[in-house]
C-alpha cells in the first residue's frame, strides 16, 4: 500500500477528534461508544488546544486522503510518567490497519521526539488491545500495569 507520512498542518487539528476517537480500544463483540464521548475531560486532553509548543503529531495519507494519525503532548493522562515525558497516541482507519503504517508512523515520531533531545516517551494501552505488540516491536516496555491496561515506556 502507497502511503506517505508527513506533520500534521497547523489547520488541520480538527482532524484529531476522528483519531482520537478510532483510538479508543473496542474488544470485539463490545458496542462503540458514541462519538461524543472524546468530549468527556480524561479523553479530550490530548486533544483541546493541540498545537501546543512541545505537541507533535504525524499523519499518514494514502491518496491523499488522511488514514492516520499519532501525536504526542506532555499531559497529565493515562500514561503520564512525568513532566518531562511526552504521552503517545496513534490510530488508523479501521481499513488501513496491519499494512506497516502505524509501525511507519511510531518509527517516524519516535525518531524526531529522540532529535528534540526526549529521553523517553509514553503511552496507555488496554492489555487486550492488538496494538500491543507493535508497540513492544518498536522500543515499548512495560513500566506498570492494573488489571485492564498497562502503562509503556519507551527509551529514545
Amino acid at each position: 500500500m502507497d502511503y506517505k507520512i508527513r506533520q500534521l498542518k497547523k489547520d488541520e487539528d480538527k482532524i484529531l477528534e476522528v483519531f482520537l476517537y478510532e483510538a479508543i480500544f473496542i474488544p470485539e463483540g463490545v458496542e462503540p461508544p458514541p462519538k461524543d464521548i472524546i468530549n468527556h475531560p480524561d479523553l479530550n486532553i490530548y486533544i483541546s488546544g493541540f498545537g501546543e509548543k512541545t505537541d507533535l503529531c504525524y499523519v499518514a495519507e494514502v491518496s491523499e486522503e488522511v488514514v492516520g494519525a499519532v501525536w504526542t503532548r506532555i499531559i497529565n493522562d493515562y500514561g503520564h510518567i512525568d513532566d518531562e515525558t511526552p504521552s503517545l497516541s496513534i490510530s488508523l482507519l479501521k481499513e488501513f490497519r496491519n499494512h506497516g503504517i502505524g509501525t511507519a508512523m511510531m518509527k517516524r515520531i519516535l525518531k524526531t521526539l529522540k532529535e528534540q533531545g526526549y529521553k523517553q516517551v509514553s503511552l496507555s494501552v488496554q492489555k487486550k488491545n492488538y496494538a500491543f505488540n507493535m508497540y513492544k516491536n518498536v522500543g515499548f516496555e512495560i513500566v506498570r500495569g492494573n488489571e485492564e491496561d498497562y502503562i509503556m515506556l519507551c527509551k529514545l
